[in-house]
């Protein structure tokens, strides 16, 4: 099945997610009490809900929001594949979502075009939709997936690919970009801090850097499940702002 897909008809992507508030005790009290039953069997014994609160209520499209939607496509030109990257990172989740969903709409409605990401079928575009029904912005075709069984979901999944029908464990990006060879920049925040850097630093802009880096490093290490020797070359990544 991947060799009858176009390379250039795939949008690769990547999410950071954020709480959707920086403090527990400024949710409703409502939410408050949602959020003590949602983490209390991940919770450790001496971890409140509001330490809980902060580590990974971003992980859950329920509690969390969007800040950066990074995206990228290959294009074949002199004999090489050149990548091009853009970003849709906002403090505004539904302007973001908004600009993101009209890209989809006017130049990923064909049939043919399918998008890709590391653990994007479990997260990425789930959580898109999700956090696009929050914010009353109109899905677009292409991630209208509700109802369908899987294999009518044409979405690429690095992970998914890797697990070759094996569900029993979670093989992260930097793994099979090691296995790979794959080099990866070593100035990287970790995912686990990007809550930090978001409501501590207000540092937006390496957010978006970081998510930039995991998009180059999906699409690398989705040429080399197809089996092929070609590469992205790093002089051959540009961005479009």
């Amino acid at each position: 099945m991947l060799n009858d897909i176009n390379l250039q008809d795939i949008l690769f992507l990547d999410i950071e997610t954020v709480p959707c508030i920086k403090e527990y005790n400024d949710l409703t009290e409502e939410m408050q009490w949602l959020w003590d039953k949602k983490s209390e069997r991940t919770r450790a014994e001496d971890e409140t809900a509001a330490d809980a609160w902060f580590q990974r209520a971003g992980i859950f499209a329920e509690y969390g929001k969007i800040v950066c939607i990074s995206v990228g496509i290959m294009h074949r030109a002199d004999g090489e594949w050149h990548f091009r990257v853009r970003s849709f990172a906002d403090d505004d989740e539904s302007k973001l979502l908004r600009d993101f969903s009209h890209m989809l709409t006017t130049h990923f409605s064909s049939q043919y075009k399918r998008l890709c990401g590391h653990n994007g079928k479990e997260f990425d575009f789930p959580y898109i939709c999700r956090r696009m029904l929050i914010n009353k912005v109109p899905i677009p075709p292409i991630l209208q997936i509700q109802g369908k069984k899987p294999w009518e979901i044409l979405h690429l999944d690095t992970l998914d690919l890797w697990k070759f029908g094996d569900y029993k464990n979670y093989t992260s990006l930097r793994l099979l970009a090691a296995l790979f060879e794959i080099p990866t920049p070593k100035d990287d925040i970790d995912g686990s801090e990007v809550a930090g850097v978001y409501w501590n630093n207000n540092d937006l802009p390496r957010i978006v850097t970081y998510c930039e880096k995991d998009v180059v490093t999906t699409a690398r290490v989705f040429l080399r499940m197809m089996g092929l020797e070609d590469e992205i070359k790093d002089e051959n990544i540009s961005r479009h702002e």
